[in-house]
């Protein structure tokens, strides 16, 4: 962070990076419908039942025992199409604990920075398999392949790295080639993802306080190593990490005395007495990051503790799921008739309500399952869970699956 900021400003914007804001302000904005004072949404009772309803049945056919539930993390797409890509590429490795997990590290981080919403016209056609993955699970493979390749790595000979050199050259040509983007095959900002990618190398450049003096990504897992006490480390520091990491990379919207705030936004319903009053944090992505480091830091024999600090991610599935649900019924036909820019009011609103509506969804679930928090925290109750129920009930009333409501992104958010 910035060190010339004024104290008002630091404590104003660790108050935004901490999730338990984000909860705070989500129910803020839950408060606001729920008196009915918003002009975009109204909250159905009946239809938030369903939303456990068909998360449950999600749950019940793809877990029969839903304490086997896995993390909602982007290792589960890379298990798509029944290949468990990064294990057949682990037995090929020769490596310690340590270097295997900085590639996990490596290999997760800039497979979600890629992983924004590809839009409906997209595919990747998976060279080893022949097979045609499309959105998430497309980008999963085809980041999965361009890290494999040695697309972020600076040194021909250890193609499995991800370094500053590499990385701050990575363009929209190179993305393009790697992504097999054609004009009959469009990738959802593609210019933006790319930039994404070109500012963490500058970051990885100039933090050795983090990424060390090789500047190499992966060494932020030595860094969350050290923060680990006894052994434990809490899952809100694997996200205030990566605050502090990548905050420099979001494109310019919202800052404070100059330091970007990222998945910030604006919502009349979010009071506060300080410099934050207004603001909605959401951190989608960089929470996405953190539950999938997870893995790669217990592997590394790190016990990642506290998991329900995290929220729910704000993203169109599990927003999706709340709208086709009933859950969240729309106030004007225009909501869906139109797109959205991810600041407008509606938006930020829809996925405030997201998480807030998650939490509730999270805790119905557990009590029909007879679950604690602790067995079945909510980054299970995604995975189990409302992301696949999101997209399953989107698939069933819209050609191609797309969410209720349209959002024009840049590639940076969703």
């Amino acid at each position: 962070m910035n060190q010339d900021i004024s104290p008002l400003a630091a404590s104003a914007i660790a108050r935004l990076r901490d999730p338990a804001t984000i909860r705070e302000r989500a129910e803020m904005v839950l408060r606001h419908v729920e008196d009915g004072q918003s002009p975009h949404f109204s909250v159905n009772p009946n239809g938030l039942e369903n939303a456990v309803r068909l998360t449950l049945a999600a749950i019940h056919e793809r877990f029969p025992d839903a304490r086997r539930v896995p993390f909602h993390a982007r290792w589960r797409h890379f298990e798509v199409g029944g290949r468990d890509r990064w294990a057949a590429l682990a037995r090929t490795l020769k490596v310690d604990a340590a270097e295997r997990a900085r590639i996990r590290v490596e290999l997760a981080i800039t497979s979600v920075l890629l992983d924004a919403g590809a839009g409906p016209d997209w595919g990747y056609r998976e060279p080893d398999s022949s097979e045609r993955y499309t959105r998430s699970e497309g980008l999963a493979v085809a980041s999965f392949d361009l890290y494999r390749r040695g697309g972020f790595s600076n040194d021909p000979a250890k193609p499995l790295r991800a370094d500053a050199a590499a990385l701050t050259r990575f363009g929209a040509p190179a993305l393009a080639m790697a992504f097999q983007v054609f004009p009959h095959n469009p990738l959802v900002g593609l210019v933006g993802r790319a930039e994404l990618i070109a500012s963490v190398g500058g970051v990885v450049a100039a933090r050795p306080d983090l990424f060390g003096a090789e500047a190499r990504l992966g060494n932020l897992s030595d860094h969350l190593a050290r923060q680990a006490k006894d052994g434990a480390l809490p899952a809100a520091s694997i996200l205030a990490a990566l605050l502090d990491a990548f905050s420099p990379i979001w494109p310019s919207r919202l800052d404070i005395e100059g330091v970007a705030l990222g998945d910030v936004w604006q919502h009349p319903a979010a009071r506060a007495k300080d410099r934050t009053d207004g603001l909605v944090p959401f951190h989608k992505l960089s929470q996405w990051l953190a539950y999938s480091l997870v893995e790669p830091l217990e592997e590394a024999g790190i016990k990642v503790v506290d998991l329900d600090a995290l929220t729910g991610l704000p993203e169109y599935r599990n927003g999706g799921l709340l709208i086709d649900s009933g859950a969240l019924r729309v106030k004007r036909r225009e909501i869906i008739e139109r797109a959205w820019a991810p600041g407008d009011e509606v938006i930020v609103e829809w996925r405030a309500l997201t998480v807030a509506l998650l939490d509730r969804i999270g805790a119905h679930v557990r009590l029909h399952l007879g679950l604690d928090a602790e067995t079945l925290p909510l980054v299970k109750v995604l995975e189990g869970g409302t992301w696949l129920a999101g997209r399953r009930i989107a698939a069933e009333r819209r050609p191609g699956g797309a969410p209720p409501i349209a959002i024009d992104s840049d590639g940076t958010v969703f």
